[in-house]
């Protein structure tokens, strides 16, 4: 009799949820029943949540909980059955020998009794399964009379195959792993049963996919992340790096298994799977690990192998000359037969990786990636801000190339018409480099230009190779308590980098620095750095006020990119702060000109700006070939006329005058030059400059009036950086403008 009241009740149960689009809907006439059907107080359904590794319950009974989350792993009793995907009756979860004996990391979370006045006594914990894969689990808490039995894990078993039908359905499941394909019409169904049954290994039956019925990795991918609810990840070395703990386990097991354990950017590690339901394997491998939290993810067998170093020089994206030989360089870039590789396609993973490796290796500041009409596309690098030619990809695989970068980046790769702004991250020995990625359309396609990040902490004060005069004169001007300090310059200049020299400076405990930057690009210690966000309307202005709210000692604003911000940038600095901030101008003296005509008070402008820095990057020579000789008569004119004849004494130049030019060797790639170090123009704000200043003389006017009270222009310290032999006058010549 009791077992035809069962099926009553599960038949009960089935009819309630398919009544209810959903469990939470369905659960109040759900939860009286499941209880009475095992006879006990409590219970919690936790489903999973997709592509995540933790469960959730929505529903509970009492009014007590709403909502709890629970990472899958040994340190809760339903993250336990969730991880193993057995079935288990705790007798007392309070007895912590019993729950070593079922895993030696095994707690009870007793918060919930805390909390709510409640003492569990006994718990039945059922693993929710459908097509092999973990869904969610039940708990049934306190048998009202005596203990759990056999009898009672049967009947958890049997409503958990109910519950699983429900939850695949939900989550969006599918039955098999690959039934996604059959789904997309990329495979028959008849197909897909002969090949796993003829072919029951993952890697060969992978593999047969790829190459007999040419299906996409990231279609492949994509089916298992649906079936298995986990998230796929392809082969991004530059995304993800080999995990440091991972030493204890055997390579080989790791291979015979298709397990890799890998890191994202913050060192989070993850599970990658080919076969992520394997629960015995996954308990050997968090065993061995010895981790608490963790990722599961799913991936192919070749690509978890490459995770692994197989094939793939240790997870290095291998030399260019080879990928290119991999890719093809055909000459029919215009034949319609030629096949374009995907952006998943392994060839277009490394390329791609390779070109930033060594964008970072050569300490490129920008990647240009240039479609051409029916040529390769040109790979060029802005090298101590010269571009150069790199390489050549072949035309028809230029939108491969261009899809993988948005992929990278989150951006949308179906938009091709407009615009984007995005942002990657890769490793390269152990170091996170940032690259800001903007997508342009051409005429002849889509074109891309990353922009590296500057990385790591603020470059010293003594590092900016300032001239001694500037040198002592910024500092007098940066220890004042209040007003505002301007640097300016074209884009990539180094104003950031310098405003961050400045910031090392003057940071101390005993000073509050708040920054406002679009990006943060420089990190450091003591500073509280903030990200304006226009889009959202947090702008450089608002966050301004917002610091003024904060108890500020020091204020950085990125760039004064408006009336609004140059304003609230002024009015800060009269009420007891020292601002720094950033201008797009050409030389010092302008910047002046360029704030009033945006509006900006003189009287209250010349008030605030205690300086005002104008900085450019020069390149620099080569250390291992730069050729000293005689200054000729024509570099002695040029150099007299550039610095001015009245300032010449303070050079002290003997005759015969020595310098350096470039020369070229292999360590400079043949240019003569490696690196770029800055030159200065510093505007100091005296008061025969500020009466100039209230009547808003001419640009030509302060010039005069700011040399004669100390400040040296770009071109006359690029002249003195010559003498000091970091550079030449070739460079004095661009700087110039001649």
């Amino acid at each position: 009799m009791e077992v035809v009241d069962n099926q009553q009740t599960f038949a009960q149960i089935k009819r309630i949820l398919n009544n209810h689009s959903t469990l939470l809907d369905a659960y109040s006439l759900l939860e009286p029943i499941i209880l009475d059907l095992f006879g006990a107080q409590r219970m919690s359904i936790f489903q999973r949540r997709r592509q995540h590794q933790d469960l959730v319950a929505r529903f509970k009974t009492g009014k007590e909980t709403l909502e709890i989350k629970v990472p899958i792993s040994p340190m809760s009793i339903a993250g336990y059955v969730a991880l193993s995907q057995k079935a288990i009756i705790v007798a007392d979860p309070y007895n912590p020998s019993l729950l070593q004996n079922i895993h030696p990391r095994l707690r009870f979370a007793d918060k919930f009794d805390k909390d709510n006045d409640f003492k569990t006594q006994n718990i039945l914990c059922v693993p929710i399964m459908n097509a092999g894969v973990m869904m969610g689990v039940i708990q049934v808490i306190n048998k009202n009379s005596g203990a759990f039995s056999e009898e009672d894990l049967k009947l958890g078993n049997a409503l958990a195959l109910i519950l699983g039908d429900k939850f695949r359905f939900e989550l969006g499941g599918t039955n098999n792993p690959f039934d996604l394909l059959v789904h997309k019409g990329l495979l028959e169904e008849a197909t897909l049963k002969e090949l796993q049954e003829s072919t029951p290994d993952i890697r060969a039956l992978v593999q047969r996919l790829i190459s007999e019925y040419r299906i996409a990795e990231q279609e492949i991918g994509n089916s298992l992340s649906i079936h298995y609810q986990v998230p796929y990840i392809p082969y991004l070395p530059e995304k993800y790096h080999k995990f440091e703990n991972d030493s204890r386990l055997n390579v080989s097991y790791l291979k015979r298994n298709y397990v890799a354990v890998i890191a994202d950017a913050h060192d989070k590690p993850i599970v990658l799977m080919a076969e992520p339901n394997n629960a015995a394997l996954l308990m050997e491998i968090e065993s061995a690990m010895g981790i608490d939290t963790y990722e599961i993810a799913v991936s192919l067998p070749n690509l978890i192998l490459q995770y692994l170093g197989e094939n793939s020089g240790g997870g290095a994206p291998g030399e260019m000359s080879d990928i290119l030989d991999e890719i093809g360089t055909s000459t029919e870039e215009n034949d319609e037969h030629v096949d374009e590789l995907s952006d998943d396609a392994p060839a277009v993973v490394r390329l791609v990786s390779r070109i930033l490796h060594d964008a970072k290796r050569l300490n490129a500041s920008d990647i240009h990636i240039d479609p051409e009409k029916n040529a390769p596309t040109r790979v060029r690098m802005r090298v101590d801000g010269v571009c150069r030619d790199m390489n050549q990809v072949p035309n028809s695989h230029h939108s491969a190339v261009i899809a993988r970068i948005k992929i990278m980046s989150n951006l949308n790769i179906a938009e091709k018409r407009v615009p984007q702004d995005g942002k990657l991250a890769f490793r390269m020995n152990g170091q996170l480099v940032e690259v800001r990625v903007a997508t342009i359309p051409t005429v002849a396609g889509e074109g891309v230009v990353m922009r590296i990040l500057a990385s790591g902490g603020a470059m010293p004060i003594d590092k900016m190779n300032l001239a001694p005069n500037n040198r002592a004169r910024l500092e007098e001007m940066i220890k004042k308590p209040h007003g505002i300090l301007l640097v300016v310059g074209p884009t990539g200049s180094g104003k950031t980098t310098t405003l961050h020299a400045i910031l090392g400076y003057l940071n101390t405990p005993e000073k509050k620095i708040w920054t406002a930057e679009d990006p943060v690009e420089i990190t450091q210690p003591g500073l509280q750095q903030v990200q304006v966000s226009p889009k959202i309307g947090f702008t450089f202005a608002n966050a301004l006020r917002a610091f003024l709210r904060a108890d500020p000692d020091i204020i950085l604003i990125g760039e004064m990119r408006d009336k609004e911000t140059a304003h609230a940038g002024i009015e800060a600095s009269l009420t007891g702060h020292l601002v720094l901030s950033t201008l797009h101008t050409n030389s010092a003296p302008e910047t002046i000109t360029r704030l009033l005509d945006l509006g900006l008070d003189p009287v209250n402008f010349s008030d605030a700006c205690v300086g005002i820095l104008a900085q450019r990057l020069v390149r620099t020579l080569c250390g291992n070939c730069k050729e000293k000789y005689v200054a000729t008569d024509t570099d002695l004119a040029f150099i007299e006329r550039q610095y001015g004849k009245e300032h010449m004494a303070e050079l002290n130049i003997t005759a015969p005058l020595e310098i350096y030019r470039a020369k070229g060797c292999e360590e400079c790639g043949n240019t003569g030059y490696k690196g770029r170090t800055g030159v200065h123009e510093l505007l100091g704000m005296t008061q025969e400059l500020r009466s100039l200043v209230y009547k808003e003389a001419s640009v030509a006017e302060m010039k005069k009036q700011a040399t004669n009270d100390g400040m040296r222009t770009l071109v006359q310290d690029a002249i003195f950086k010559v003498l000091k032999g970091d550079t030449d006058l070739a460079q004095v010549q661009i700087v110039g403008g001649e």
